[in-house]
């Protein structure tokens, strides 16, 4: 997880444009290293692969669940485009 600028991806049938040759699923980018925040449902809210780093430092408290068709836009701190990197290589 990087620190700097935050880009916004919008959601489309369930993909993000990640990279500029590549769209990803929003599945993955609930799992992604570099995903920030989502909104969903007009809220944002941390993303999924953050709360579980936070939960792992902080307390055994588990994120909501919800629903990954109410999100609309991605927010990402992949400056270095990577593209997706999974939280599993890193706590792994």
């Amino acid at each position: 997880m990087t620190q700097g600028h935050i880009r916004e991806h919008a959601v489309a049938h369930g993909q993000v444009n990640c990279l500029p040759h590549r769209n990803e699923s929003i599945e993955k980018c609930r799992f992604c290293a570099h995903s920030v925040s989502f909104i969903h449902d007009g809220v944002q809210i941390p993303s999924p692969a953050r709360e579980f780093c936070a939960m792992s430092k902080k307390s055994k408290k588990s994120a909501k669940p919800f629903d990954l068709s109410k999100v609309s836009v991605v927010f990402c701190d992949d400056n270095a485009n990577e593209g997706f990197r999974s939280i599993m290589n890193i706590i792994g």
